[in-house]
């Protein structure tokens, strides 16, 4: 008997989970719908921001599989159809396509990756022309039209996080004047304070003032309705365009009316197999969910692209008939305003705090070649490492060229759940133009788990 996948959602984790569920079971075996409210499926939302600076070309380039190939392949898409309900006792699922039809659609399997919406504060003028969200192709193709309009000079980013940051490139490629507004102490703060200012030096060093410690509570307009400032408690600053980076939460709507298990940050539950907590024929994955972290042992929200298409892989494959779990993560990110790269991966101070961690830090500086060879960039690496046993808890860098990867060495040390002095001996790779003898990481492993030995006599 021909069981049905139904998919909500037509991005990374969705469609990764329908191909997959598609590789491994036919079509007279398996059937598959797939609902998506918007036109687009399968997209790179991380490189809107390129997009829309000129780095890279768009849309196309960044559709990794169009409506008609995932077709193709056998799979019902239906583009400009939302899920509006859930129904788990029934195992169905209403949708409104674009002509405002309604229809139920029953299911034997059902996976949920709904994704997550961008946070837009309910503030005066959120919604006036000008104000630009960057979450989807369409908020690209609408940001590139508003920066085609004439008397476009100055920007106004709100948020400095890794799309503020970002977006703050962007709109300096266009040569824009550029002002990014955070409510927090210092942009980037995924990182600790001390790291961040680093990105705040390097955005100011490249003519970006930065307003911190600034909560926007007004985006004022002129005569025409367009926005013309951003309005915090101490200052206005002048704007023809605004750029919403202020993060976003789990799209999760829909699975908190149907009663399923919501986490702390509002992302949905579910067990190492991907399958929603308590619930045998529903999955759920990619920026809609909780993981576990693997350093702290607390479920958070994480929301990446990389994760999402793991998440995919994994649900196909046990709808398919296989086995797959999803074991957590340690939380690495890398983002880059122009030249300056940002990284991170495991936990900052405060995350550890959290989590009744007691640590050590230790901050060092060097650069991303040998020192005599041409254009050795400037990093500066952190490291937290636990109290007493010396394992890494996490890894921050700011620098130049060939910093920002390089903190895949420390998110495979947190997984192998590795000592700094473990990290000392690392067989890590040497050349002039790719690293000094002791690479920064090695250095900042080293000074790790001399102030852990330190700490230890000091008893």
């Amino acid at each position: 008997m021909t069981e049905r996948l139904v998919v909500i959602g037509g991005d990374a984790a969705g469609m990764s989970a329908a191909s997959q569920a598609r590789r491994r079971r036919p079509a007279g075996d398996l059937e598959i719908v797939a609902f998506e409210r918007g036109r687009h499926t399968s997209y790179s939302a991380c490189g809107i921001p390129y997009w829309i600076g000129g780095t890279v070309s768009g849309p196309d380039a960044l559709v990794a599989r169009t409506a008609a190939e995932h077709r193709e392949r056998g799979i019902a898409l239906r583009l400009g159809t939302e899920v509006t309900e859930i129904d788990p006792a029934r195992g169905r699922v209403r949708s409104r396509d674009a002509d405002g039809r309604e229809e139920w659609t029953s299911y034997d399997h059902l996976v949920i990756g709904t994704g997550a919406v961008p946070i837009r504060p309910p503030l005066p003028g959120i919604d006036a022309p000008g104000v630009l969200g960057v979450q989807t192709l369409d908020d690209g193709e609408a940001a590139l039209a508003a920066l085609d309009r004439g008397g476009v000079r100055r920007a106004v980013v709100v948020g400095g996080g890794y799309i503020g940051v970002e977006m703050a490139e962007a709109m300096l490629r266009h040569g824009l004047e550029v002002t990014l507004v955070d409510r927090n102490d210092q942009p980037m703060s995924t990182l600790d304070p001390d790291m961040g200012r680093l990105v705040r030096e390097e955005l100011e060093g490249l003519g970006v003032p930065v307003a911190s410690g600034a909560a926007v509570r007004e985006v004022l307009t002129g005569p025409d309705g367009r926005v013309r400032a951003v309005a915090t408690d101490g200052a206005e600053y002048p704007a023809d365009l605004v750029v919403l980076g202020l993060g976003v939460r789990p799209a999760t709507d829909l699975a908190r009316a149907a009663g399923l298990p919501l986490g702390a940050a509002g992302g949905l539950l579910t067990d190492r197999a991907m399958r929603v907590r308590g619930c045998e024929r529903l999955w759920a994955g990619g920026d809609c969910v909780e993981v576990l972290n693997l350093v702290s042992g607390a479920e958070q929200h994480v929301p990446l692209g990389t994760h999402a298409n793991k998440h995919g892989r994994i649900i196909g494959t046990n709808i398919g008939g296989g086995y797959a779990t999803f074991p957590g993560v340690v939380g690495t990110a890398v983002s880059k305003v122009c030249a300056v790269e940002i990284a991170r991966t495991g936990l900052k101070e405060s995350q550890a705090r959290a989590a009744g961690l007691r640590f050590v830090t230790a901050v060092v500086e060097s650069t991303s070649r040998a020192g005599y060879y041409p254009d050795a960039g400037l990093m500066t690496v952190k490291m937290i490492a636990e109290r007493g046993t010396g394992r890494l808890l996490g890894l921050q860098i700011v620098g130049r060229e060939g910093a920002a990867k390089r903190v895949d060495v420390g998110a495979v040390a947190l997984t192998a759940g590795m000592t700094v002095d473990q990290m000392i001996d690392l067989d890590l790779g040497y050349a002039p133009p790719f690293s000094p003898v002791w690479d920064p990481v090695l250095v900042a492993a080293r000074k790790a788990a001399e102030a852990v030995a330190a700490d230890l006599r000091r008893g």
